[in-house]
Order: C-alpha cells, then structure tokens, then sequence
C-alpha cells in the first residue's frame, strides 16, 4: 500500500514516454499557469472563430508512437482536415505545438521535446518564456525548424500557420 506522501508526489497525469523512457515532470508554477491560461483564451477565440479545429491544453496525451513518444505539449492544435487523430487521447501529429517554459524543464522543452516534434513533423512549434515576455516561433521547412519570429513584450506575434492570428506577447505574461 502507498504511503500518504508517495500518493501525493506521484501523479500520472504528468507523467510523459520521451525516447522510450518514462518521464515525470513537476506541476508548473505561477507564471507558466498564467501564460498557459491567457494562450488558451486567445488561441481557442481564434480557432472557434474561424472554424479551423479544435484546440487542447495539458495534461492531454498526444502519442506520435506507441510506447516510444507520449508527450504531454502545454496547448497543442488539431486543423480540422486532421480530425481523426483525435480519439481517446490524441493518436498522430497536431498541427501546432506550445510549449511553455519553466527552469525546471527547460533542456526537456526547448531541446529534447522540440527534436521529437520536428522528427514527426509539427508543422509549428512555439515555445513560450513567461519570465522574459518572450515567445519563439518555429516552422517547419524541408522537415527541419526554421526560426520564423522572435516575439518580445508589447510586440504583435505572427504565427505562420495561423495567418490573421495577432496579439501582443504582453497579453499572455
């Protein structure tokens, strides 16, 4: 029988399959959970606006490969004409990918995770810095990530992907 602190400390809900090894990751803290919270109302206004997909925020699984690839991205995006990887959890490769960034997962984000969705092929691949007001946006370009912006306090972001999509990186910090 689990103790009381082992029961608390482990939650399988954070818990990811990155390169055939099970990974788990603390809960974020303030500042990742606000950006996170601001991203999905913009993002989800504009998505549901425009009719494109559906949008989805962690702890969600999306499994690129069984047993080898499980992520948990913090808000990822489906385009409707992908629709059938949405099942139980998500089964294939979303359109888009936002990672937010905290000290304490910063090489797993930013390096590890970003290599996986560029081996599957996200087409676009975010990473959000809430302590610098700062988000980077990644394409991708003969199946590898090309820098497309770097976006930094009051300026307007431009997603590639999301052609009319604009707000300030200030909204979301």
């Amino acid at each position: 029988m689990k103790t009381m602190e082992a029961a608390i400390w482990y939650n399988p809900d954070l818990t990811q399959i990155i390169n055939g090894e099970e990974i788990m990751s603390p809960s974020p803290k303030t500042p990742h959970q606000r950006a996170s919270r601001k991203l999905l109302r913009i993002l989800e206004d504009y998505v549901e606006t425009n009719n494109l997909g559906e949008l989805f925020n962690a702890p969600f699984d999306v499994i690129f490969e069984e047993g080898v690839n499980s992520l948990q991205p913090d808000l990822f995006f489906v385009a409707k004409q992908n629709e059938h990887i949405i099942q139980d959890w998500i089964r294939g490769v979303p359109d888009l990918v936002v990672e937010i960034i905290s000290k304490s997962n910063f090489r797993l984000d930013t390096v590890v995770k970003k290599k996986i969705y560029e081996r599957y092929g996200v087409k676009e691949f975010w990473i959000v810095f809430p302590e610098k007001a700062s988000i980077e946006i990644y394409s991708l370009v003969n199946e590898k990530y090309e820098l497309s912006g770097t976006f930094s306090d009051d300026e307007q972001v431009r997603s590639p992907l999301l052609a009319s999509l604009s707000f300030k990186v200030n909204a979301i910090i």
